[in-house]
């Protein structure tokens, strides 16, 4: 009997440019409504002219317009393009990872998160992540089973089905079982993801027997065929939640992870629930800015920084006085990240405080218009790339539901652990956690107590799926890029906020501040000589690609993926943007006749 295990519970670089550098790609459309006026008042209803898609994957964007065109809604084309992108995208997210669903239901007007972040078993403890000399074992953290939490996106298919959708989940899941089945082609992004983490992924029979099926690693052009996940799929299709955790699947997952060494139990996976939470809810300008609560830090610090931000005329400085602005807002919200931010079920979060305006405005005033702050502790590690270990989809449907998705297993190809005869790559979101308070994980943030793991616990998270409303633009966003995920989003809201179009938002560059290490990173045309000279006067570290000669240590040339979709409601039209730097990625609009 299928059951939903549910619980209530600075604009980048001179403007101008921006313009200049962001180039939509021919498959991002605009859609006009056919009898849509030059301009709509601010009150009118009128419902998107169409359906509109964008993924990371073309497989996964068409897979979400085809169960709309079948009589689904948003919600099942999340369900469909979230499990595509498991089958797809390996290297990002899948069965066995989990993620974050933000919906807007149009007919009731409510808002709805959805929580499916992993949550750790019960044998998580931090002394379980130390070497016999006490110091901290990464290999365990990152690789294998003691790596991989109690994963939690199969359990939100479930519950979206029955709660949310239109259409049966067999329907929601029929794209992902038939490419899983028959294949797809390999991918550049794909077979070099896999070299670089061959060393770990071949320590596994389950994982050889998938990736290693035809004798060679896979190489671009292959056809990836997974038979075991396939089956997988069609038993949490008829069975639902219990196709997944119970039975055949579930007494495979938890062999599988007890082979090699860890400890999970079939009561870890049966008590598993997805949890519905009120999202974070602020204004910025003339937007309504709709977010992800915790377990993920986004909406607080995303709140956190616009609120900063909000009273500087952005675009009326010039690159390098804009940039700074920016940058102490990030300094300030990921200080109070490190300090406060965990799973809401297990510590108690100033949340009120945090959100609030006042808080804000006395964080602004430690601000110096002309001067960094150097941050309070530095780290020596660098802020690693992740750009490809997670993934978001946005959508839009012709009735103005809307789903903003970001999933993950984590770092690439999550904990590198397929259970054997499942085909369900485990994520390695244990090192989400603060596994031994003060050290940093893989993306270089830091954490103590209020993110110490814990059994049932869910590790706090970056992933920051938003929604943006104004009287006459609607926006759904979000990225991959780890901890970078924070402010890659809020450069895209800034972006909105200064009149780009959504192909222009995707496209923006980007730079990044964590408070530790203290450095700006920067992608490749983020800024230019001159600004990174004036930034450094000031008294910044700015870290710019192959750029060691000033003390940066030569971050990547390009982050993260991000996927928007822009209703325009004053002219009618649907716009879709995708991120330049995924090929493989589209964003896709289809008009609905009236």
């Amino acid at each position: 009997m299928s059951r939903s295990r549910f619980a209530s519970a600075g604009l980048p670089a001179l403007l101008l440019s921006m313009l200049l550098l962001a180039v939509a790609p021919s498959c991002a459309r605009d859609v006009r409504a056919p009898d849509a006026p030059a301009a709509r008042s601010a009150q009118n209803t009128a419902t998107p002219p169409g359906n509109a898609v964008a993924s990371a994957h073309t497989l996964a964007t068409e897979a979400g317009l085809q169960v709309m065109r079948e009589g689904g809604n948003a919600f099942d084309a999340a369900i469909a393009t979230s499990a595509v992108l498991s089958v797809v995208e390996p290297i990002s997210s899948g069965l066995g990872g989990g993620g974050f669903f933000l919906l807007h239901d149009a007919r009731t007007g409510r808002d709805i998160f959805v929580d499916a972040r992993e949550t750790a078993p019960a044998s998580a403890q931090s002394d379980r992540y130390r070497k016999p000399d006490g110091s901290f074992d990464r290999d365990r953290a990152e690789n294998g089973p003691w790596s991989a939490g109690i994963p939690g996106l199969p359990a939100a298919f479930a519950h979206i089905a029955e709660t949310y959708g239109a259409l049966p989940l067999s329907k929601s899941l029929a794209p992902a079982i038939r490419i899983a089945e028959e294949g797809f082609p390999v991918y550049a992004r794909f077979a070099r993801g896999y070299q670089s983490r061959r060393a770990v992924m071949e320590r596994y029979p389950g994982t050889r027997a998938v990736f290693l099926a035809d004798g060679q690693a896979p190489k671009e052009g292959d056809t990836f065929r997974q038979p075991d996940l396939a089956n997988t799929l069609r038993l949490l299709a008829e069975r639902g939640f219990d196709g997944f955790y119970g039975g055949d699947t579930g007494a495979k997952l938890v062999a599988g992870v007890n082979a090699e060494g860890g400890e999970w139990t079939a009561a870890d996976l049966s008590a598993y629930k997805v949890v519905e939470r009120e999202p974070i809810r602020f204004r910025y300008h003339d937007w309504d800015v709709v977010t992800a609560p915790p377990p993920s830090s986004g909406g607080i610090a995303m709140a956190q920084m616009l609120q900063i931000l909000e009273p500087w005329d952005l675009t009326k400085l010039d690159d390098a006085a804009r940039t700074h602005l920016v940058v102490e807002s990030m300094r300030r919200a990921f200080r109070d990240r490190t300090f406060y931010l965990g799973d809401p079920d297990f510590v108690k979060i100033p949340q009120r405080t945090l959100l609030s305006r006042d808080y804000a405005a006395g964080l602004r005033a430690t601000i110096n218009p002309a001067k960094a702050t150097p941050s309070d502790l530095l780290s020596g590690d660098p802020t690693p790339l992740e750009d490809e270990e997670t993934t978001h989809f946005s959508i839009v449907d012709a009735a103005g539901n809307r789903a903003a998705v970001t999933q993950t297993v984590n770092l690439l190809f999550g904990s590198g652990l397929v259970a054997p005869g499942t085909g369900v790559l485990l994520n390695n979101e244990m090192d989400d956690f603060a596994l031994q308070p003060g050290v940093p994980n893989a993306f270089g943030v830091m954490g103590f107590e209020a993110n110490a793991p814990k059994p049932g616990k869910r590790p706090l998270s970056s992933m920051t799926p938003t929604f943006l409303v104004s009287d006459d633009r609607v926006a759904v966003l979000g990225t991959p890029g780890g901890s970078r995920i924070i402010t890659m989003v809020l450069l895209g809201i800034l972006g909105y906020d200064a009149g780009l179009d959504a192909q222009s938002v995707a496209a923006l560059p980007r730079y990044h501040h964590q408070w530790m290490p203290d450095t700006i990173s920067a992608e490749s045309d983020a800024f230019s000589a001159d600004t990174a000279a004036k930034l450094r006067a000031m008294g910044h570290t700015v870290d710019l690609p192959g750029d060691r000669a000033a003390g940066g240590r030569g971050s990547s040339h390009v982050w993260g993926n991000l996927q928007t979709i822009e209703w325009n409601r004053a002219t009618g039209t649907l716009t879709g943007g995708s991120d330049p730097r995924n090929p493989v990625g589209s964003a896709k609009v289809e008009a609905i006749a009236r």
